[in-house]
């Protein structure tokens, strides 16, 4: 399957997602917390669609993946729209040669893939690294509760014109934890259906975990805040968590 049909795929998949709101909360909260952003890391960009909006919104941006198809796919994208935005292949448990950033984001779920504590410990350090001092680190994860109560043990599928999907949500050894088992067909140019498969594997942990391994790696927790709220995450449920991070000042 070639990058243009994955990409596909994946865009097709998250194309009812919030990527204005995601984009509006971190421009929002550079505001809040920061002097000056302009350089800008989207760790975990896929196939670009943040990394282009913040550029559009003027921020110098760089996206690093771990997918070379996504890349490709966001790379094209940006070149046809005449954006000038730096693209690498990473993953953001081994960043290396990466330095001064004024701020680096990670939506969308990236960080749940992430999913023993140890390898999160080693990413966010590894974040902490290429920021400049009183750098920011906003990322956003699933909630415990949702994953438990929404996700583990649910059949979710969708049927388009071209391309058909079946999604089983089956539960992990752990709180927070589910492993995604995803079937595709894509209809070819002679009308027949390719089929793939993918399993991806996610966790999630409490707040105050989090809390502690940014502490561990060297950040400030300025905010927390949930489902793309102004306001700080309070006793209501919410789906989606957001950190809002800085980069303790060296001395």
């Amino acid at each position: 399957m070639s990058y243009v049909q994955l990409a596909l795929v994946y865009d097709i998949l998250m194309e009812d997602a919030p990527y204005e709101e995601w984009t509006a909360f971190a421009e929002k909260k550079f505001e809040s917390y920061a002097k000056t952003i302009g350089k800008v890391a989207d760790l975990g960009c896929g196939t670009g669609q943040i990394t282009r909006r913040l550029a559009n919104a003027g921020y110098r941006m760089t996206g690093i993946d771990n997918s070379e198809e996504m890349l490709a796919y966001a790379k094209r994208a940006a070149e046809e729209t005449g954006q000038q935005i730096q693209w690498y292949h990473a993953d953001i448990t081994e960043l290396s040669g990466f330095s001064q950033f004024d701020a680096a984001v990670s939506f969308c779920d990236v960080i749940n893939y992430i999913t023993d504590e140890q390898s999160l410990r080693e990413a966010f350090a590894n974040v902490n690294r290429i920021l400049i001092p009183e750098g920011l680190f906003l990322f956003d994860v699933h909630s415990i509760e949702h994953i438990e109560h929404d996700m583990k043990g649910e059949t979710f599928a969708e049927i388009y014109d071209d391309i058909s999907y079946v999604w089983l949500c089956q539960p992990g050894e752990n709180q927070g934890e589910v492993f995604h088992d995803l079937t595709f067909f894509i209809q070819e140019a002679d009308q027949r259906y390719q089929r793939f498969d993918e399993q991806h594997h996610q966790r999630t942990f409490s707040i105050n975990q989090y809390r502690e391994l940014l502490r561990e790696t060297g950040f400030h927790v300025k905010g927390v805040y949930g489902d793309f709220s102004d306001e700080p995450l309070g006793e209501s449920p919410a789906e989606r968590i957001f950190f809002v991070c800085e980069k303790k000042r060296e001395v």
